[in-house]
């Protein structure tokens, strides 16, 4: 039996001190309290670039660039009742400070402290990526 797929768009922040910004699942979201990279679905007609675009400005208010969008590598996880697909694009340049406009608790953490931070299973094989590439 097949899935659905879903594709969501996510990026890491990496600020000047090399540290990346998670945000966490507010109460009431599925997988409430882990740890995840910013972004979110992208929806019909956007691309991924877009879809974080718009999802940075909603979800932490800083506006970035698709050409400061770099690809880094990408998530296809099953989950119970569908397959997600889920580009992670770098990012190092935005404007504005990132806050939590959506219940979120927000942390900076190095790639040496990111198995510190419990995350859904599609997530947790982007780290040593991203550890390796930083």
């Amino acid at each position: 039996m097949s899935k659905k797929v879903i594709l969501v768009a996510a990026v890491a922040l990496i600020d000047v001190d090399g540290r990346v910004l998670l945000a966490q699942r507010p109460e009431g979201k599925s997988m409430a309290g882990l740890w995840e990279f910013p972004g979110g679905k992208v929806e019909p007609g956007e691309t991924p670039e877009e879809a974080l675009i718009r999802e940075l400005q909603e979800e932490l208010g800083i506006d970035t660039w698709a050409s400061c969008l770099a690809p880094l590598t990408f998530a296809s996880h099953a989950y119970d009742d569908f397959h997600l697909l889920m580009p992670l694009f770098a990012c190092r340049k935005w404007q504005g400070i990132p806050q939590a406009r959506e219940g979120q608790t927000l942390a900076w953490a190095h790639t040496r402290e990111l198995r510190d931070y419990p995350m859904p299973p599609a997530d947790i094989p982007l780290i040593p990526i991203l550890r390796d590439w930083l």
